[in-house]
């Protein structure tokens, strides 16, 4: 069992809100510094978003980050500068590697309903790699209400890979009642994108609240509600 267990409840997250985007930041973030909440393990931006119909994110550079997105509803659409594009959907799973320095946007191309998701960024293993991107669909998998291995710098099933070897993201759409164990790591990250859930020691956790363990894992939860969940493993931490 985990020796260090912290939970960051969803209003107690900086926002960001414009016209047409609500952020909502888990770590700081921009113009959001808190210098007591910069990361966990190697997760250094787990920010939840919505952006309105016809609007979004411009073309922007991103440099050594892999940057991992996860649409709860809606749809966004990705272009780069590698020649990449497509519609980011619910069960996609997408990765951009930035490395050496990528330019790319992401736009609401919708007329009337918002898209909604969480993006995650962690840092690679090596510093000025070739960007890179991946993408699977993984809505069949995620069926069955248990962990999917959604993307990982070290297991070979990953539905996805990134660019660091001590990271994994695992997710998992739980029915009422469907109850799993959290994996086994040194640090992890647990963020509660939809619904909500019982886990063993932290109690109740709705959508937006976040869990920080160390030390281990092995606890229970349970899904009080149709719940979308989002689980960083990590073997390291920024620094080591």
């Amino acid at each position: 069992m985990t020796g260090l267990l912290g939970v960051r409840r969803a209003a107690e997250r900086a926002a960001t809100r414009t016209p047409w985007l609500n952020s909502r930041h888990s770590f700081s973030f921009n113009d959001h510094y808190d210098p007591d909440n910069t990361h966990h393990g190697l997760l250094l931006v787990n920010n939840e978003d919505t952006v309105a119909p016809a609007a979004g994110f411009d073309t922007h550079r991103h440099r050594d980050a892999e940057i991992l997105t996860w649409v709860l509803s809606g749809a966004l659409t990705h272009r780069d500068s590698m020649g990449n594009s497509g519609v980011i959907h619910s069960g996609l799973a997408q990765r951009m590697s930035a490395g050496s320095g990528i330019l790319h946007s992401e736009r609401n191309e919708s007329a009337d309903e918002p898209v909604h998701f969480v993006q995650m960024w962690i840092m690679p293993d090596t510093p000025g790699s070739a960007p890179s991107y991946q993408q699977h669909d993984i809505e069949g998998a995620l069926a069955g209400g248990e962990l999917v291995t959604v993307a990982s710098g070290s297991d070979p099933d990953a539905a996805i890979s990134i660019g660091n070897a001590n990271a994994t993201l695992h997710a998992a759409r739980l029915r009422p009642g469907d109850s799993l164990e959290v994996p086994d790591a040194p640090y992890l990250h647990l963020f509660v994108a939809l619904g909500g859930i019982d886990l063993e020691g932290a109690g109740a956790l709705e959508s937006g609240d976040a869990v920080r363990l160390t030390g281990g894992g092995g606890q229970r939860l349970t899904a009080a509600a149709p719940s979308e969940i989002l689980i960083w493993a990590m073997r390291s931490r920024l620094g080591d």
